[in-house]
């Protein structure tokens, strides 16, 4: 198959790209301003999701009319940060991504609109893989932050590439303006789904880099599938059983439980394990996307169980998500979406008696 693109250099962002810092960090504003009797307006947050440090403090503290200056407000909420960052993970794919490109010799950047002195806080939960990026750029180290193109400039040159040659990825849509400002290419996988519209300027938009294709890009296949399903690392979830669909296919009930561990970025059809007092271990396929149709975007969960029989509806259910087995055909219509094929079914079962899959069934989390 042909490259559409070719691209010689990948440059990631951190924040909601790499890091699940987003989801982490999501509640110290609201408990900081609720002391000044203040509430978040959210579509205000939204659209600073991305800026710089000054231009989004100096915007909280204009917009909510806090007694406070910049310097007051960073004393106050830096240590609240600092300590939801290490609640932070690696978002699904990017840790499989930065290997599979560094063992192949692609040069791989970091460039983020935090100050330097606060990535290096988050650099160690990137693990042993943060040593695959031989350029890190914070958004102190150059003239203008994002949406600014100097940062990607400023990488691509460190890189020892051309810009045009490079391959942005990102998940705000200031990112993407200035990834394309600077000539580079850009996939977007964006943190905040009701914001999708937003980020039509990048040439792709993924739900997660689970959905990543390198050759489109002329970069190297991956080769990591096990009989058409990519191992992911496991995502436990509290479920509710609720209604029934049709046979063993349920609706999850959806609550706060219920993906207090699955990241936003996580749609498709995927395999696990379900266990439940009555019904015991089971085999299961979980479809899980957005629904766009109504005036506030929501997220939908359906669970087929393969081994079970007889009615589970309302019941508690503990499940572990270990398998990606594609994505999902439309983004329109959900429910057609979310449809769980027989192939799909044949796939998740030969594929659970495998010992990659299988070792998951006895994990403490179903215990």
């Amino acid at each position: 198959m042909a490259a559409a693109h070719q691209v010689s250099a990948v440059i990631f962002d951190l924040d909601g790209t790499l890091l699940d810092t987003e989801r982490a960090t999501r509640d110290v504003l609201n408990e900081f301003l609720a002391a000044y009797g203040k509430v978040p307006d959210a579509q205000k947050e939204e659209k600073r999701l991305g800026q710089m440090y000054l231009e989004s403090t100096t915007g909280i503290i204009r917009d909510y009319g806090l007694p406070l200056t910049v310097e007051e407000y960073s004393k106050a909420m830096h240590p609240l940060y600092l300590k939801r960052w290490q609640k932070a993970k690696p978002l699904p794919g990017v840790k499989r991504l930065v290997k599979h490109l560094h063992k192949n010799g692609v040069p791989l950047a970091l460039a983020s609109n935090s100050v330097r002195r606060n990535i290096d806080r988050k650099l160690p939960k990137l693990e042993d893989w943060g040593e695959c990026f031989s350029v890190i750029l914070g958004g102190d180290q150059v003239p203008n932050g994002k949406p600014s193109p100097d940062i990607f400039l400023e990488a691509a040159k460190r890189l020892g590439v051309n810009p045009s040659s490079c391959l942005v990825i990102e998940d705000s849509v200031v990112g993407v303006k200035g990834a394309k400002a600077s000539g580079a290419k850009a996939v977007a996988v964006p943190s905040l789904q009701s914001q999708r519209k937003h980020y039509y300027i990048a040439d792709a938009i993924l739900y997660s880099l689970l959905d990543f294709d390198p050759e489109l890009w002329g970069l190297p296949p991956f080769e990591d599938r096990i009989q058409r399903v990519l191992p992911i690392d496991p995502l436990p979830s509290n479920a509710r059983i609720g209604d029934k669909i049709v046979n063993n296919l349920h609706w999850v009930i959806s609550d706060d439980c219920t993906y207090e561990c699955i990241p936003d970025q996580i749609s498709g059809i995927y395999l696990g394990w379900a266990k439940s007092k009555v019904h015991g271990l089971s085999k299961v396929i979980i479809g899980t996307g957005w629904d766009f149709s109504q005036q506030t975007v929501e997220r939908v969960m359906q669970v087929d169980f393969l081994d079970s029989s007889g009615r589970i509806e309302t019941e508690p259910v503990k499940l572990l998500v270990i398998g990606y087995i594609r994505k999902l055909q439309s983004a329109d219509a959900i429910l057609q979406a979310l449809s769980i094929t027989d192939e799909d079914r044949s796939i998740a079962r030969e594929a659970l008696d495998l010992p990659t899959f299988s070792e998951y069934a006895n994990d403490l989390h179903l215990a």
